[in-house]
């Protein structure tokens, strides 16, 4: 589904900039499911709502938490560009 981050007291979506399978390892892995199927970009789930809070997300496939790897919090992206996962 879409990846949603919750900061600052509020849900967003995080921005398709260079997504990856590693970016997905860590949504499912944070999330407590099994290995990541497939990584989805350009809104595949429907567009979010509400802030974009992270863009250009570089995981190296072993962080907790998509807030452990870097990425910018500024972003040149809208919600067609919204990020999203399968897991298994």
């Amino acid at each position: 589904g879409r990846v949603e981050v919750y900061h600052n007291g509020q849900w967003g979506t995080v921005c398709d900039d260079y997504w990856t399978i590693n970016d997905g390892r860590v949504v499912c892995r944070s999330l407590g499911y099994g290995s990541v199927v497939s990584v989805h970009q350009a809104a595949h789930y429907g567009q979010g709502s509400g802030p974009i809070w992270l863009d250009d997300v570089h995981c190296s496939g072993n962080e907790a938490t998509l807030f452990s790897c870097q990425f910018t919090h500024t972003h040149n992206c809208g919600h067609s560009e919204d990020a999203s996962v399968v897991c298994s």
